[in-house]
């Protein structure tokens, strides 16, 4: 049987229309490097995957994903087609999103079924928000400020998490109680 990494690399060879030649020159890599992928013969590292990615505008996890998901994509995209309209429509938003953000906007819905443009556009929004937030965090996480960074992460998170546990607990003593 073959490796998640060889059939996803030759599922995105299929969609993007490329060759093996071609995915050497945009990756940098080998063409027996990318040829070894794509027969299965062997396990590749993880720089090749990496660049791999890279090269075809991908996240490195699009190399683990399971067969089964693959339909869960396709019935996801087919359900909310207004997405796609948005993406053709402002491509600007959509700056260094790699295929599981595509994922993540097409899984999402709203009442009573598929998104409509305004709740694609604000659920872009909220993505691009939190990817700016994420990125900002991982400068601090690196700087001097690190440990700071860290501890107040922490902290937050402790607080929030025995937070809802109480909230939790009160409500269900509460249902216990009659009230």
């Amino acid at each position: 049987m073959l490796a998640s990494e060889t059939l996803n690399l030759r599922r995105l060879i299929a969609q993007q229309g490329l060759t093996a030649g071609q995915v050497a020159a945009k990756t940098g890599l080998d063409r027996r490097t990318v040829r070894a992928v794509l027969s299965g013969s062997g396990k590749p590292h993880l720089r090749t995957i990496h660049r791999l990615a890279e090269g075809l505008g991908v996240s490195s996890d699009e190399f683990y994903v399971e067969p089964s998901q693959l339909a869960y994509r396709q019935f996801d995209r087919q359900t909310n087609p207004v997405a796609e309209e948005v993406i053709q429509e402002h491509p600007e938003l959509f700056e260094n999103w790699v295929l599981a953000d595509f994922d993540e906007l097409h899984s999402r819905f709203g009442a009573g079924g598929a998104m409509t443009r305004e709740g694609v556009l604000e659920a872009v929004k909220a993505m691009n928000q939190r990817r700016i937030v994420h990125e900002k965090l991982a400068v601090l996480l690196e700087s001097s400020n690190g440990e700071l960074a860290r501890t107040m992460i922490e902290l937050l998170y402790e607080q929030t998490i025995v937070h809802d546990d109480r909230q939790q607990r009160t409500a269900a003593a509460a249902k216990r109680n009659g009230g």
